[in-house]
C-alpha cells in the first residue's frame, strides 16, 4: 500500500438530469412529499433473504471472531494496565493502532439493532467498562490506543504528542503528526463508537468517558492560536466535527458546540461554501467527514453557508468526481472534474469514501426528501459497497479496482490488515436495512427495493417489502397490519433511468399515481392486507464516463455489469476488450436473465465475453469500462497498437539490464537499498518511490558504447522533483508534474560514455528533492543507442 495516501455516475441520461439541477434537488417545490423526513428506526427493520441478508450475516460472525481484548491491547498497555490479549497485526500494530477498536464499536451496535443478537450490545458495553478503567487510570481524561514513533524507531504512546502540540509544535506532511499516524483521524472513531453506543441504549458510562475524551482535546485546542489551529488541521482528522457537534447535542453544553465550530479547514472549506471545485489533489476520504460535520452543525446552528458546502461538495462528487459503481478518487485523491476516463485502474475506489458519501447523502436527503438523492445511494450501495465485502469469507477490500483484468483483494481470515476500510466495511455491511423505508409527516417513503418486514409505529403497522429487484421488475409493498388505518401517502421511489415507463398498481389494479420529485405517490385510505406494487423496467443501456463518451459502461436497471474475464487464480494478460460496432446494445443477449447475464455476438475485441452483475464478482476478474470504436476507427486503433509494440520490441533487443522496482526478486537481483522508500503499484505495474530525506538505489550492468538510461513513470504524478545519479555522479534533475495525461511516459536520459567507461555494472541512485518524492518510478532500463544513420 502506497503511504503517501493514507489508503493508498456517471448516472445515465435521465438521472444525470435528475440530479445536475440545483432547483431539482434544493428548492422546496413539492405538494404531497413531506418537507423533511427520517428513516425508519434500524431496529424496527428486518432483512429478508437477500444477498443483503447474506452479507450481513456474515459480517456478524466475522464480528464474534473478532477479539476485543486484542483490540484493546494497547489501550490497557498505554494506561499502566496488563493487556488482556496479544495485539492484532496490521494497521493495529502501527501507530494508528485503535482506530478499529471506535468501527467495532459501532459495527456491534449496528449489528445489534439490525438483528437483534444480544452478545453484541453485550460486547460493546465490555468495552465501554474497560475504556472507562483505561480512562480512570490515566487521570487525564485521554483515552486511546495511538502510537508514536520516535526519531530512533521506538514506539511510545502516543499520547506524548499532544504537549508538544499545545506548545505550538506540530509537524505534518498529511497524514502524520509529530511522529503518529493520523492520530485525530482515530480519536474520532473513538468517538464514534461510544455515541453509538450512548445513542443506542443509553449507557451512561459511555457518555462519562465521551465528557472525559472530550475535554482532554478541548484543552489541546485551547491552547492553539488559528493559525496553529489550521497548521494542526492540515492532518486528516475524521469528522471530529461531526462528533463535537452531536457531543452538544447530547449534553446542551455549548462549550462543544465552540470547539465543533473551529475544527474547520479552512483550505478545504472556504472553496466549497464559495461553491469552488478545487478538490483536485485533495485525498478524498480525508474531507468526506468534513462536510458530514458541516451538515450536522446546520441543523444544530441553522446557519446557511454549512448547508451550502455540503449540498454543492455532493453534487460535485457524485456528478463531476464518479465512477460507474458510485466510488471516487483514484490512489485515494480526488482528480480534475469529468476526468474518470484517465483514471481507471486497480487503486480506484476506497471503500471508506463511499461508506461516507452515503452518510452524507442520507443527512441531505432528510433535509429535502428527492429520489435524486436515492438514485446514487443506490447506485453506489449496490455496486461498491456489495462488491467490497467477500460474503463467503467475510474479507473486505481497501479500494474496488476498475481496471481491466484486477484482482479484489479482499482481508483474509487472519484479521491482520485493519485497513481503514476493514472498519468502515464491518460497519457498512451491519445495516443494509438502514435506508430502505423513510417517514414524514404521516407519509411512508419506499427508497430502496430491499426485501424486508418492517415496523412502522406512526401507524402500528406491519410491513413486508417482496422483491427480487434488481433481478427482477416487481417490488410489492404489503400492509400486514395496521392498527391505525387511515389515508395518507406512500411513496414509491422511480429511479431517473426509468425514463417514464415504471407501472405501479394497488391490490393488483394498474392505478396512476401522483408524480412528484423522483416518486410515483399513492394517497387513499390504507387498511390491513393493501398492498402496492412498482414494476421497473430493467433494460441495458450504455452510460459514458463524465467527460468522455468513448469510454463507457453497460448497466440493466441500478446494476452496474462487467464482463466475467475468468477467476482470479488466472493472471490477465490479455489486451483490454473494446465494444466495436454502431449498435451495441443489439450484440446482448440474455443467457441467464434471472441473475442478470447475458451473452454477447460480435461486438466485444478481440472475442466474445458473457456480462454479468460487477458486485457480485467476488472471486473472479472483471471489465467494466470499455472503449467505443466504430468499425473504421477499431482498424485505426489496431495499427497504433501494432506499432508500440515494434517499439517496445526494438527497445528490448537493445537491452543491457532492466531492473522492475516494487517487485522482491529483481530488488534483490539488482542489490537495491533504500530509505524512506516503499514499493507501490499502479495501473498494472508495479513501482518504487523515496520520500523527503530518503533515496532507493541499485545496479544496473553496462556494455561499451554510448548507452542511454530510461525510466518509466505515470505522466499524471502531482508535482514533484527529484535527481538521477550514476555512481554518485548527477545526470538528470526530473520535474514531474501532469506530463502526460492518462499515460505512462518513457523518459530518455543519454549518459556519457565517461560514466560508464571500463565498467561493468553502475549504481542508479534516485533522490527527492527536499519536501518532495522521487517517482514512483515503475521500472529503469540500460539500453545501447541506436546507431547514427549512415551518410
Amino acid at each position: 500500500m502506497v503511504r503517501t495516501s493514507r489508503r493508498e455516475l456517471m448516472f445515465g441520461v435521465a438521472a444525470l438530469a435528475l440530479t445536475a439541477a440545483p432547483g431539482r434537488l434544493f428548492a422546496a417545490t413539492s405538494t404531497i412529499l413531506p418537507k423533511t423526513a427520517k428513516p425508519l428506526p434500524l431496529s424496527a427493520v428486518r432483512l429478508r433473504p437477500s444477498d443483503f441478508a447474506t452479507a450481513v450475516e456474515a459480517n456478524r460472525v466475522y464480528l464474534l471472531r473478532l477479539s476485543a481484548d486484542r483490540l484493546l491491547h494497547n489501550f490497557r498497555k498505554y494506561a499502566g494496565l496488563e493487556p488482556k490479549a496479544p495485539i492484532y497485526g496490521g494497521w493495529e500494530s502501527d501507530t494508528i493502532a485503535g482506530h478499529s477498536l471506535g468501527h467495532y464499536m459501532t459495527a456491534l451496535v449496528l449489528t445489534h439493532e439490525q438483528t437483534g443478537d444480544a452478545e453484541m450490545r453485550r460486547r460493546a458495553d465490555y468495552i465501554v467498562d474497560e475504556l472507562a478503567e483505561v480512562q480512570a487510570k490515566r487521570g487525564t481524561g485521554y483515552v486511546g490506543a495511538l502510537g508514536r514513533k520516535r526519531k530512533d524507531g521506538t514506539i511510545v504512546d502516543g499520547e506524548e504528542i499532544f504537549p508538544e502540540v499545545m506548545k505550538g509544535e506540530i509537524k505534518s506532511g498529511g497524514f502524520d503528526l509529530n511522529g503518529s499516524w493520523s492520530p485525530l483521524y482515530t480519536v474520532h472513531k473513538i468517538f464514534a463508537g461510544l455515541l453509538d453506543v450512548h445513542r443506542s441504549w443509553g449507557n451512561p458510562k459511555a457518555l462519562t468517558v465521551l465528557k472525559g475524551l472530550g475535554g482532554y482535546f478541548e484543552r489541546v485546542f485551547a491552547a492553539l492560536d488559528d493559525k496553529q489551529m489550521q497548521e494542526l488541521l492540515s492532518c486528516e482528522y475524521g469528522g471530529l466535527n461531526e462528533s463535537y457537534a452531536e457531543l452538544y447535542a447530547r449534553t446542551n453544553d455549548k462549550s462543544w458546540l465552540v470547539v465543533a465550530e473551529r475544527i474547520y479547514d479552512n483550505r478545504v472549506l472556504d472553496p466549497l461554501v464559495a461553491q469552488q471545485d478545487k478538490l483536485a489533489n485533495f485525498h478524498a476520504n480525508t474531507q468526506v467527514p468534513k462536510l458530514i460535520g458541516l451538515a450536522r452543525l446546520h441543523e444544530l446552528t441553522g446557519k446557511p453557508s454549512q448547508a451550502t458546502a455540503a449540498r454543492y461538495f455532493w453534487d460535485r462528487v457524485t456528478q463531476h468526481h464518479s465512477y460507474v459503481i458510485g466510488g471516487n478518487a483514484d490512489r485515494e485523491y480526488f482528480s480534475e472534474p469529468d476526468s474518470i476516463a484517465a483514471h481507471i485502474t486497480e487503486q480506484t475506489c476506497e471503500h471508506c469514501n463511499t461508506y461516507n458519501m452515503l452518510k452524507l447523502t442520507q443527512k441531505l436527503y432528510s433535509w429535502q426528501p428527492d429520489g435524486a438523492f436515492f438514485d446514487y445511494y443506490e447506485r453506489a450501495h449496490l455496486n461498491h459497497v456489495m462488491a467490497a465485502q467477500n460474503p463467503k469469507t467475510a474479507g473486505f477490500t481497501y479500494m474496488t479496482p476498475l481496471m481491466t483484468g484486477s484482482e479484489r483483494g479482499y482481508s483474509t481470515k487472519d484479521d491482520d490488515a485493519f485497513w481503514c476500510c476493514v472498519g468502515s466495511g464491518m460497519e457498512s455491511h451491519a445495516k443494509h436495512g438502514e435506508a430502505v423505508l423513510w417517514e414524514g409527516e404521516g407519509a411512508l417513503l419506499v427508497n430502496l427495493y430491499i426485501p424486508v418486514e418492517a415496523t412502522w409505529k406512526a401507524r402500528g403497522a406491519q410491513l413486508t417489502l417482496d422483491t427480487r429487484y434488481p433481478f427482477e421488475p416487481e417490488s410489492r409493498l404489503t400492509i400486514t397490519r395496521l392498527a391505525r388505518p387511515g389515508s395518507f401517502p406512500i411513496a414509491l421511489r422511480i429511479p431517473g433511468w426509468a425514463a417514464g415507463k415504471a407501472v405501479v398498481t394497488v391490490n393488483g389494479a394498474m392505478v396512476k399515481p401522483v408524480v412528484e420529485g423522483g416518486y410515483a405517490i399513492v394517497k387513499r385510505r390504507w387498511k390491513a392486507g393493501d398492498s402496492v406494487a412498482v414494476t421497473l423496467p430493467l433494460d441495458l443501456r450504455i452510460e459514458a464516463t463524465p467527460g468522455n463518451a468513448d469510454v463507457v459502461a453497460i448497466l440493466r436497471g441500478p446494476l452496474v455489469l462487467a464482463a466475467d474475464l475468468g477467476p482470479t487464480a488466472t493472471p490477465w494478460s490479455e489486451a483490454d476488450p473494446a465494444l466495436v460496432g454502431a449498435d451495441l446494445l443489439a450484440g446482448f443477449t440474455a443467457k441467464a436473465p434471472v441473475d442478470a447475464v447475458y451473452a454477447t455476438n460480435g461486438i466485444v475485441r478481440p472475442g466474445n465475453l458473457d456480462f454479468v452483475p460487477f458486485y457480485r464478482q467476488y472471486e473472479r476478474r472483471s471489465a467494466v469500462y470499455f472503449k467505443r470504436f466504430s468499425e473504421g476507427a477499431w482498424k485505426v486503433e489496431e495499427a497504433a497498437f501494432l506499432a508500440d509494440q515494434a517499439r517496445l520490441k526494438d527497445i528490448a533487443a537493445r537491452s543491457v539490464d532492466t531492473m522492475f522496482l516494487g517487485e522482491m526478486q529483481p530488488e534483490r537481483d539488482h542489490n537495491l537499498v533504500s530509505e524512506q522508500s516503499y514499493p507501490v503499484s499502479y495501473r498494472g505495474r508495479n513501482g518504487r518511490d523515496a520520500r523527503s530525506g530518503g533515496f532507493f538505489e541499485f545496479t544496473l550492468k553496462t556494455k561499451p558504447g554510448p548507452l542511454i538510461l530510461q525510466a518509466t513513470y505515470w505522466g499524471d504524478e502531482r508535482k514533484r522533483d527529484f535527481d538521477i545519479l550514476i555512481d554518485n555522479v548527477k545526470v538528470a534533475t526530473q520535474h514531474l508534474e501532469n506530463d502526460r495525461p492518462g499515460k505512462f511516459m518513457d523518459v530518455e536520459y543519454p549518459l556519457a560514455e565517461a560514466l560508464t567507461a571500463k565498467k561493468d555494472k553502475v549504481r542508479v541512485r534516485f533522490v527527492p528533492h527536499d519536501r518532495s518524492t522521487a517517482g514512483p518510478v515503475f521500472g529503469v532500463r540500460l539500453y545501447t543507442a541506436k546507431p547514427a544513420p549512415k551518410a
